[in-house]
């Protein structure tokens, strides 16, 4: 089904086509139309038109509304002040406009056919590391922007890029070549949980830095190991991949309890570029883009420069032959472009990379690996925080485990559960307390602007009150409860009804989440579409406390009430699946 134009989209036309007729001249101006809290919109696009024609822009106003024939979507038009024009629709409007988007499975919102291919970088965790709240944020706003993006029309191919690479790996293969058990598991080819091979790999790494740290001839070996390892000795390699498979049970294990989707083909770590980093320097230096700079290979800029005034450089290859994160990153762009034909990049990582990611896509830029078909983008993002405003540790100053976290949230959220349920089982109070719990975690972040600091709170997440997602889920489980009461009737439009206000503006609100989509999707900002959800949920609440809906005084009022309830809780359902938060039926 084609989408379905909004009743803003509307009006802009009928204002346009006005414009058109009443001054010729202006034809292609904006009437600039946006939403109100005098009336439905307001359009101020007169006064710069009058300054434009050196005209009054009342009197333009008022030749304008006088141009526009009495139709069925504009029941008002109000000039106001110095030339705005306010503008009511009618309540006929509204509901058809909606009703034609519930007939939509896609409630309307526009798919692009045309659209390019975006790769999206994120959830980046380490090998042989724990992941830890650190990591929380790059995997629920990269997750967020996928499904987004994807509902547009954006072809989007995801990467993972791990870290799986560098000198700590001489360190754990030398040690696991001479301890070769370590990662043995109790039970042969019996299924290892992500706990388990989390624990088996900690253990790894503190003997094996314990050795490095005391022993110099082992030190010796495992640095001697790292190079057998960048030359790709069969024995050496086999190791390192044992860690990788490892570390990739307990991401796994991570990421379901995200309720998260991780493919092995999505993870691309840092060791997938490896065979193209000799040819990224080489590029590089014949092209004039980097310079040798006392033996390492740089590429200098103008405006970055260190606390002495010089110029700092980004680093593509050291001066002892070794690459450094930029040669991989570089590659990793040839790589997007060239063999995955992205139109986009988008990174999702900590702000504090923002320097290195500017001068890497600058260096991108001169060497022609992006250009104006296609863009890069860091979607930055700030640091969780504690309730004391200070980066989130525990008690002993320890980074905390995200696993740890994601628990606590599932227990604090079946707390909250039990307490409200009323007919549900145990397994049924399990299974909602971890969707609670989670999608109270990925609101918390995703409610706020990425590039935005934000505290972690557990109790202000699960809370029923304020905005959380614990609220939207409960206003999505209420109105399934209300739909299952309603026995024999069933939602149905009655465009020829009058609306009270809070119905006007549940429906207006409903009306918008097409161009909301469309711009959450282009300016990278998941919060926009979380802000959206919430201000929805209140609108519902409040048409919910001042209009019955199966006490309503007709049949067809009852219909229409149910109406706008069932199509509340397809675009909470659907704005919520975006964002990778589940709707509970019942709660």
């Amino acid at each position: 089904m084609a989408s379905v134009p909004s009743l803003a989209s509307t009006v802009q036309q009928r204002l346009a086509d006005g414009l058109s007729a009443a001054l010729p001249e202006a034809a292609s101006a904006d009437p600039l139309l946006r939403r109100s809290d005098r009336a439905d919109f307001q359009a101020n696009g007169i006064l710069a038109l009058a300054k434009q024609l050196k005209g009054n822009p009342r009197e333009l106003a008022t030749k304008v509304v006088d141009a526009i024939p009495a139709n069925d979507v504009l029941k008002e038009i109000e000039v106001s002040g110095p030339g705005f024009l306010n503008i009511t629709v009618t309540d006929s409007a509204i509901i058809d406009t909606l009703a034609a988007r519930a007939a939509d499975t896609r409630l309307g919102v526009p798919f692009n056919e045309s659209a390019g291919t975006t790769v999206i970088d994120y959830a980046q965790p380490n090998v042989a590391k724990e992941m830890h709240v650190g990591h929380l944020r790059s995997a629920v706003i990269g997750a967020a922007m996928v499904e987004i993006l994807e509902f547009t029309g954006e072809t989007v191919v995801r990467r993972h890029h791990i870290g799986d690479w560098g000198t700590q790996f001489g360190m754990l293969i030398q040690y696991l070549i001479e301890h070769p058990h370590e990662l043995d598991h109790k039970v042969e080819g019996a299924d290892v949980s992500g706990e388990e091979a989390m624990s088996n790999l900690n253990r790894l790494y503190k003997a094996s830095r314990a050795l490095f740290d005391s022993d110099e001839e082992f030190k010796t070996r495992a640095r001697a190991r790292v190079v057998d390892l960048q030359a790709g000795d069969p024995e050496t390699l086999a190791m390192w991949q044992r860690f990788v498979d490892e570390s990739k049970i307990y991401f796994y294990s991570v990421f379901e309890k995200l309720d998260m989707d991780i493919n092995d083909p999505d993870i691309v770590g840092e060791s997938g570029y490896n065979d193209m980093l000799h040819e990224t320097c080489r590029l590089l230096e014949e092209s004039g883009v980097a310079v040798r700079s006392e033996g390492a290979l740089c590429v200098f800029f103008d405006d970055v420069k260190g606390p002495d005034g010089n110029p700092t450089p980004l680093i593509v290859q050291k001066s002892d032959g070794g690459f450094g994160y930029a040669a991989t990153d570089l590659s990793a762009i040839r790589d997007r472009v060239g063999n995955l034909k992205a139109t986009s990049l988008v990174y999702v990582v900590d702000a504090r990379q923002s320097l290195h990611f500017k001068m890497v896509f600058e260096t991108a830029r001169r060497a022609g690996w992006l250009n104006d078909g296609v863009k890069a983008v860091q979607l930055a993002f700030g640091t969780v925080l504690g309730k004391d405003g200070k980066p989130f540790k525990t008690r002993e100053g320890e980074t905390i485990r995200l696993v740890d976290l994601l628990d606590e949230a599932i227990e604090r959220a079946s707390a909250v559960v039990r307490e409200k349920a009323q007919d549900l089982t145990e397994a049924e109070i399990a299974d909602r307390g971890t969707q609670v719990g989670i999608g109270a975690v990925k609101y918390a972040d995703l409610s706020t602007s990425a590039a935005r600091d934000y505290k972690f709170d557990l109790d202000q997440m699960v809370s029923l009150n304020g905005d959380t997602s614990v609220y939207l889920q409960y206003a999505y489980a209420r109105i399934q409860s209300i739909l299952r009461k309603a026995g024999d009737a069933k939602p149905a439009a009655h465009a020829e009804l009058a609306l009270a206000p809070s119905e006007r503006a549940l429906g207006l609100h409903l009306d918008a989440f097409g161009e909301l989509i469309a711009e959450t999707a282009a300016e990278y900002a998941p919060h926009k579409l979380a802000s959206y959800l919430y201000q929805l949920a209140s609108h519902y609440t409040t048409f919910y406390s001042e209009c019955p809906v199966l006490k309503a005084d007709t049949p067809e009022r009852v219909e229409n009430r149910l109406f706008l309830c069932d199509l509340t809780a397809r675009t909470l359902h659907q704005g919520m699946a975006l964002l990778g938060i589940r709707t509970p039926e019942r709660l």
